[in-house]
């Protein structure tokens, strides 16, 4: 079948809002397709130039952000932190881990998530779920919870604005290396994570005095003052990516400018759907979410519709199986796409398999089973000769008290000190940086 930008309105098509007036949504994606370009081809070309080492091992990726971004949490202390994080995390990555690190946000356009159920029910009122603050709004009631086309283009100008104040703090000097004791965020400048990263920052501020007095600054090696820094989000609001799909004026080759790179989430990963269709067509790399119910089969049949000429960078494989099901779900797929000689990122995401409700109904996850899974990926990895290329992360740089365990020991009891998250709980930047020296440990081997 030909692909075009509209394609995917043939194929059937899983988790995508009803809009109730038809010709307000046209009008919407007729704005967005005249708005400017959020992210440049040639970006998306370097991204995938740095994730086809992440295949062989000769790089690691770094993905990690919020879970679904806040038009109400949009303010730049909150983005700042975000990325501080993801900086803090990046260095413990390659100083501990010594191997350069991707760094790719989940930021600028991750404002829609897929959701379990199409409504909920509150004292007997039911209303269509929050679908993320580009379909609609998280209050419960029926002018709030009905699907708003305008808020894609509300939503195209957050990402806008949070791009422009990444790409200042990347190369405005904000990600000088010479900053590193000065990211640390107060909240976990105590925390046995915040000990061990000032140490370190110490070790680096030693190497980088070495390396003045051998003449090698940030005149003579740019990377020293300066970060590339990536966006990705997953692509599940269609007409939002269709109307930001523009022919690349120097290849003439179709792309996504919303994101760098753009992702397919567990539930809308079917080879015959809509979210494959449309993604197939694009030549920004992209991601798919694997479950613990994927079969080797149909994993080989999703590399072939994305990436039928085995493009090296172009496909990344997040897994996402749970702790407890890891260990039997991976070794099959690691197997299948190493046998079929594919060149894939593998990827562990070990947040999404290990969402529990605690007894009061509140979603959370367990420290311990975020480690338990990545630490098993890589071992599996390992085992199996495949080079573990990646990980990625639900973070934020606020205090939050979202996830269960770690440094703080934060139990069902203190969940609710400063749990803010719309829908998927986080990692603070307490746990991330111990997620991140763990994760450097076994990069070590």
């Amino acid at each position: 079948m030909t692909w075009t930008p509209q394609s995917w309105r043939t194929k059937p098509v899983r988790q995508m809002p009803s809009y109730p007036d038809t010709n307000a949504l046209a009008a919407a994606e007729a704005r967005l397709v005249e708005y400017p370009p959020l992210v440049f081809a040639g970006e998306a070309r370097e991204l995938q130039a740095a994730l086809a080492k992440a295949v062989t091992g000769e790089a690691f990726l770094l993905q990690g952000g919020d879970c679904a971004e806040s038009f109400s949490e949009f303010r730049a202390p909150i983005i700042r932190d975000t990325f501080r994080v993801l900086l803090q995390m990046a260095v413990v990555l390659t100083f501990a881990g010594q191997v350069p690190v991707i760094k790719l946000a989940r930021a600028a356009g991750q404002y829609a998530k897929p959701r379990s159920e199409d409504n909920e029910t509150i004292d007997g009122v039911t209303l269509p779920v929050f679908r993320g603050d580009n379909v609609n709004g998280i209050a419960f009631t029926a002018a709030s919870r009905t699907p708003d086309p305008e808020r894609m283009v509300q939503a195209y100008y957050h990402a806008a604005a949070t791009l422009n104040l990444l790409r200042a703090f990347s190369y405005g000097g904000y990600a000088d290396l010479h900053r590193v004791t000065g990211w640390t965020l107060d909240f976990i400048d105590k925390s046995p994570a915040g000990e061990k990263y000032r140490d370190m920052a110490e070790r680096i501020d030693q190497s980088l005095k070495f390396m003045e007095a051998c003449a090698i600054t940030a005149d003579t090696a740019p990377q020293i003052h300066q970060t590339s820094l990536y966006t990705s989000h997953e692509a599940l609001l269609l007409p939002y990516e269709q109307a930001l799909t523009r022919r690349d004026t120097t290849t003439g080759e179709w792309y996504d400018v919303s994101a760098h790179l753009l992702w397919i989430g567990e539930r809308t990963r079917q080879p015959d759907g809509a979210h494959v269709e449309f993604l197939r067509g694009v030549e920004n790399p992209l991601g798919v979410k694997i479950g613990p119910t994927v079969t080797p089969d149909e994993l080989l049949r999703l590399c072939d519709i994305l990436n039928p000429k085995n493009i090296a960078g172009r496909l990344t494989l997040y897994a996402r199986m749970g702790a407890g099901k890891i260990t039997s779900g991976l070794p099959p797929l690691l197997r299948a796409i190493k046998a079929a000689g594919l060149k894939v990122v593998w990827a562990s995401d070990p947040m999404h398999g290990n969402t529990i409700k605690t007894a009061g109904g509140i979603k959370t996850r367990r420290f311990d089973d975020i480690l338990s899974e990545a630490r098993a990926f890589f071992e599996i990895c390992r085992a199996e000769g495949v080079p573990p290329g990646g990980i990625h992360v639900e973070h934020t740089g606020q205090n939050v008290t979202e996830c269960l365990g770690g440094a703080q020991e934060i139990d069902e009891a203190g969940l609710g000190g400063n749990y803010t998250s719309a829908v998927d709980p986080r990692l603070n930047a307490s746990q991330a940086l111990e997620l991140a020296f763990l994760v450097a440990e076994m990069l070590r081997g």
